[in-house]
C-alpha cells in the first residue's frame, strides 16, 4: 500500500471488510438476557491449544457452576487433548467442532473463552457479542490497535461482559500490593519498569509441507494472508511471524505492562513512544525483535520502561518477569510469578512482602471466577474492554515505533500519530476474503 494513501481511506477499508464476518441473522441473531444469568454458565471454548489447558483443567472441577458446552479447534488432535483432561470430571460430555459458528449459534451458550492464536481473537470475539455471548479473550485482545476500538465499540453496542486474560490483575498477590500502594507506602509513583527476561530457544526456519491430519489449515489462518502450511506457521511458533502474533511484547510483555498500567494509574494512552530493537538470536525464524527497549512517556510526567531480553536467561531482581514500580518514598519489585518485596527511603529498607501465604500465587481461578460472576450479574470485570485496549495498545505502538522512525508523538484523544501516516497505516490491517467476496472466516 502507498504511504500516501489516508488512513481514513484504510479504515474504511478494514472495517467493511471486518463487517462481514459473521452476520448476526446467520448466527441465529443476538439474544435477549434478563438482568442476571442463571448460577451456572454455559461456556464454548474455542481454541483448545496452550493456555486454554490451565483454564479447563480449572473449569472442570467447577462442574456445578460451569457447564463446558463446547470444545472447539480446527485440530482435532488439540480437541481430543481437552477431552482427556475432562474426562475425570462429572460434567457432561462437551460437543465438538471445528466451526465457531457453531458454537455461537448455539443459544444455551452464555459466554465463550477464547484462545486462540492473536489475529483470531477479535474476528471471533465480535462475532460471539454479536450473537449475544460474553468474552475472555487471552492476551492480548487484539492483534492491531484498531481492533481493540472494535471491541470496544461492540462491548457497549450490544451489552457485553469483556474479560482479558491479564490474570495477575486478579491475584491476592497483586490484592496485597494494591492495597499497600492506596495506603501511599511508596509515595506518588511516577516510573515503572516492566520486563521480560525469558531465553528463547532459537527455532530455525523449515521447508512448508502438509497440515497434520483433520486439520483444515485454511481455517486456521483465517483472516490472515494465504500461506502454504509451514511447521513454523502452526502451534506454538506461529508467534513467530507478524501475520499471527505481536511479538514477546504483544505475548508475555502485554502482563507486564498491564501490571506498570495498574500501578501508575494511566487511564490513557502514551503520548511520546520511543522504541528500539534488534535481531540477536543468528538463524531464529522470528520476525520480531528479540532484544528491545522502549519508553512509554504519558501526560502529568508518568513513565514506563520495558525491556525485552529473548536472548539471555537473566531476569531482574530474581524474577524473568516483572516490574518495578519506583515512587517517592520507595520502590516496589513485583513480579507475576506471585511475589513482591518494598525497599523504603534512600537506604533501601526493606519493608512488607506478600507473605508465605500468599506466594506464588498468580490469579487464575480468580480471574475467571471475576469473569464468570460479571457474567451472572451482568456488572463490570476488573479487566474490560478499555483497559484492555490500553494494555495492548502498549504492544501494538511499541511495533509500530520499532518498524517506522524510532520515536512517535501519539495523541491520546484521537488515537492517531501526529506527523506519521506510515505509523497511522500500522494501526490497522486488511482481512483476507474468499472467492465469494466474504470474509474467509
Amino acid at each position: 500500500m502507498n504511504h500516501s494513501t489516508s488512513r481514513r481511506e484504510f479504515l474504511r477499508h478494514s472495517s467493511s471488510t471486518a463487517a462481514v464476518l459473521v452476520s448476526a441473522h446467520a448466527l441465529g441473531g443476538v439474544q435477549a438476557f434478563g438482568a442476571e444469568r442463571p448460577a451456572k454458565v454455559s461456556l464454548g471454548i474455542i481454541g483448545c491449544g496452550s493456555i486454554m489447558g490451565t483454564h479447563v483443567r480449572r473449569l472442570a472441577p467447577m462442574s456445578g457452576e460451569v457447564s463446558l458446552a463446547w470444545l472447539c479447534d480446527v485440530d482435532p488432535q488439540q480437541i481430543e487433548k481437552t477431552m482427556q483432561l475432562l474426562s475425570r470430571s462429572r460434567g457432561a460430555t462437551p460437543k465438538t467442532t471445528a466451526h465457531f459458528e457453531e458454537v455461537l449459534a448455539d443459544k444455551n451458550v452464555d459466554a465463550c473463552v477464547i484462545a486462540t492464536p492473536n489475529h483470531w481473537h477479535v474476528p471471533i470475539a465480535l462475532a460471539a457479542m454479536q450473537a449475544g455471548k460474553d468474552v475472555y479473550i487471552e492476551k492480548p485482545m487484539s492483534h492491531t490497535f484498531e481492533e481493540g476500538q472494535k471491541i470496544i465499540a461492540a462491548a457497549k453496542k450490544y451489552d457485553r461482559v469483556v474479560q482479558h486474560g491479564t490474570q495477575m490483575r486478579s491475584s491476592p498477590v497483586t490484592e496485597k500490593a494494591r492495597q499497600l500502594l492506596k495506603e501511599g507506602i511508596l509515595g506518588e509513583i511516577r516510573m515503572a519498569r516492566a520486563w521480560t527476561a525469558e531465553s528463547r530457544p532459537i527455532v530455525s526456519p523449515v521447508p512448508d509441507g502438509t497440515a497434520p491430519a483433520g486439520v483444515d489449515y485454511d481455517r486456521w489462518l483465517g483472516p490472515a494472508p494465504a500461506h502454504a502450511f509451514n511447521p513454523r506457521r502452526f502451534h506454538k511458533t506461529w508467534r513467530l511471524f507478524r501475520d499471527y502474533s505481536n511479538g514477546d511484547i504483544g505475548d508475555d510483555g502485554v502482563h507486564d505492562l498491564d501490571l506498570a498500567s495498574w500501578a501508575l494509574g494511566v487511564s490513557t494512552h502514551p503520548q511520546c513512544i520511543t522504541a528500539r530493537g534488534s535481531k540477536m538470536l543468528a538463524g531464529h525464524a522470528s520476525e520480531f525483535p528479540d532484544t528491545m527497549n522502549v519508553t512509554f512517556e504519558f501526560p502529568e510526567g508518568r513513565s514506563i520502561v520495558y525491556e525485552s531480553y529473548s536472548t539471555m536467561p537473566y531476569g531482574i531482581y530474581h524474577s524473568d518477569n516483572g516490574n518495578v514500580f519506583y515512587g517517592t518514598e520507595g520502590y516496589m519489585v513485583f513480579s507475576r510469578r506471585g511475589f513482591f518485596n518494598v525497599y523504603l527511603g534512600p537506604k533501601a529498607t526493606p519493608g512488607p512482602t506478600e507473605g508465605k501465604e500468599l506466594r506464588g500465587q498468580r490469579g487464575y481461578i480468580e480471574h475467571m471466577n471475576d469473569f464468570l460472576n460479571a457474567v451472572r450479574k451482568r456488572t463490570t470485570t476488573c479487566t474490560p474492554a478499555e483497559v484492555a485496549h490500553r494494555s495492548s495498545a502498549l504492544a501494538h505502538l511499541a511495533n509500530i515505533a520499532i518498524q517506522t522512525q524510532g520515536q512517535l508523538t501519539f495523541n491520546p484523544a484521537t488515537e492517531e500519530f501526529l506527523n506519521c501516516n506510515e505509523a497511522n497505516l500500522l494501526l490497522a490491517k486488511a482481512y483476507r476474503r474468499n472467492q465469494r467476496g466474504r470474509s474467509s472466516i
